[in-house]
């Protein structure tokens, strides 16, 4: 099975046709997709001006929206490394009980999901890599807050777990993530929690 790089270059590939680099590229979120497979591609299509269901897209798009990808990837794998020896110093140092931080992180290991999205439609606007580091500060701050990491947004809605939403948890009524429960404070879990169900977003 080809890894992420491998198929990076086979969107790069001048030599293929659109729809082969398009595989690749749908092929690339097998092994990282920060809002989760359909979001993310609908995500990277959006902002490279590419329609979804497009087959025979134009290749300097498809280029553009890897960078992006690429971009994010980037910024993760450089987090995955630090977040990896802190703790192998904290261990080291006789810390072994694990935070939310540490939660986070395994749920999220290897790229995927990272901020899970409200639907494949709703999403941030913001570049991958954007929204990544504004998340990952946010965890790390270790403070909890009212607004959304990623957006600044103050309204939540309570999304539940379903067979079309697999994450459940604080929903951004703004730009559609759904936000780690510990880096929001009791009064804004608890106001979501009054608000609940992806209905709540039509009134968005």
């Amino acid at each position: 099975m080809a890894g992420f790089r491998a198929l990076a270059e086979q969107v790069r590939n001048p030599r293929l046709v659109a729809t082969q680099r398009r595989t690749a590229l749908r092929k690339c979120l097998e092994r990282f997709a920060p809002y989760g497979h359909r979001a993310t591609w609908h995500h990277l299509c959006t902002r490279a001006g590419i329609a979804t269901q497009d087959r025979d897209p134009d290749p300097e798009r498809l280029v553009a929206a890897l960078a992006e990808l690429e971009e994010a990837r980037t910024l993760w794998l450089a987090y995955e490394e630090e977040f990896a020896a802190r703790r192998r110093k904290e261990k080291h140092d006789g810390i072994r009980q694990p935070g939310a931080l540490d939660e986070w992180h395994r749920r999220t290991w290897g790229g995927c999901d990272i901020v899970p999205c409200q639907s494949p439609q709703r999403h941030p606007a913001a570049r991958l890599a954007v929204v990544l580091r504004n998340m990952i500060v946010a965890m790390e701050a270790g403070r909890p807050r009212r607004d959304c990491p990623v957006c600044g947004g103050t309204r939540f809605t309570w999304l539940p777990e379903s067979m079309n939403h697999p994450a459940s948890g604080p929903a951004c009524r703004e730009c559609g993530v759904l936000a780690p429960v510990s880096v929001l404070t009791p009064e804004v879990l608890m106001t979501a929690d009054r608000v609940r169900g992806p209905g709540a977003f039509a009134a968005a």
